[in-house]
């Protein structure tokens, strides 16, 4: 899975829409770069799916690139749609739930030690 999608994004473009699928009642992933520094990975969600309350210890970055999905951040809500960018900051709880299907690009940078 990780090396063929790897192999269509280094040195050259890729359509980062149909690098994931959606899938009936889950939630799917795929990694594209895994490194000590962070992490991107793709994400497709179908309806009415979703992340639980968690918090991560460095900035969480999504960029939607298809639908919309409702990100609460601190108890705030926000509908974020395609085209759109959020910042979940670090050791901020925060969760996802789909309004409708959606997909997103995950960009995760650890800190500076």
């Amino acid at each position: 899975m990780g090396d063929n999608i790897l192999s269509q994004c280094f040195g050259k473009a890729a359509d980062l829409l149909s690098l994931v699928d959606y899938a009936a009642d889950a939630v799917v992933s795929k990694t594209l770069l895994d490194k000590q520094t962070g992490t991107i990975t793709l994400f497709s969600f179908d309806a009415g799916q979703g992340l639980s309350t968690h918090s991560a210890p460095y900035d969480a970055s999504v960029y939607v690139l298809d639908g919309k999905v409702e990100i609460t951040i601190s108890g705030k809500a926000s509908v974020v749609s395609a085209g759109e960018f959020i910042i979940m900051p670090a050791n901020q709880p925060h969760a996802l739930k789909a309004i409708g299907k959606f997909k997103m690009l995950l960009i995760m940078i650890r800190d500076k030690k």
